[in-house]
């Protein structure tokens, strides 16, 4: 396994992130799926895709740290579990890579290769306050931390009919190059979520994982 990134995440939380140079017979080999899994495993055309399915699940499982590996279940809107958990979790892939997050609090990763298009969908996902945090010489590097980011809140939420750019803003003002950290709010009918981002800039991908902000309790006067 070349694992590349294997952190401590606004703990008790972690994040992992696993460059897939195996084949797939050998992550066949080195995973026990599910009933359920091998389902899902079946539908998957391509090699490439069902390589990531299954790495997804191997670096979850070596981030547990258990010796008997959980199924990855997913509820009636999609979004994963790990069997026997109280952790939430979540997955995500893109070529070659695999992605994976885990923290008692909502949760999401995403993994998202740079794409120059990227600016052409920017008013389907980036609001006027968004567009003001951007930067000329880092603009591209910025596009996708913003996607990114809000593909993984939107993965924390674990629910369906979320518009990027009407319910999800990130804000991460005073950026630089050497920044890893941001913050985001999902707003949304009664539902109010305040999330911590953390992020890595790759050659030529980006990494951002979400964790539901957690606020103290103020002591009883």
């Amino acid at each position: 396994m070349s694992i590349i990134l294997h952190e401590n995440l606004r703990l008790p939380g972690e994040w992992g992130l696993w460059h897939i140079t195996e084949s797939e017979a050998w992550l066949r080999e080195n995973v026990e799926l599910h009933p359920a899994e091998l389902e899902n495993l079946a539908l998957i055309k391509g090699e490439g895709r069902r390589r990531e399915f299954l790495a997804a699940r191997i670096l979850l499982h070596f981030m547990s740290g258990r010796a008997e590996r959980g199924a990855l279940l997913k509820d009636e809107c999609g979004k994963p579990h790990l069997q026997d958990s109280t952790f939430h979790v979540s997955i995500s892939h893109t070529v070659n890579y695999a992605a994976a997050i885990a923290h008692p609090n909502l949760c999401g990763i995403d993994v998202q290769r740079f794409v120059p298009r990227i600016r052409r969908l920017a008013d389907k996902y980036i609001g006027a306050e968004e567009k003001q945090q951007l930067l000329p010489d880092h603009e591209l590097i910025q596009h996708h931390i913003i996607w990114a980011a809000k593909e993984a809140v939107y993965k924390a939420y674990g629910r369906r009919q979320l518009d990027f750019r009407e319910h999800i803003f990130i804000d991460f003002e005073g950026y630089k190059p050497n920044k890893t950290t941001a913050s985001a709010l999902l707003k949304k009918d009664d539902w109010e979520i305040f999330f911590d981002l953390d992020f890595r800039v790759y050659e030529d991908f980006v990494l951002v994982g979400a964790v539901e902000r957690t606020f103290p309790v103020p002591p009883l006067s």
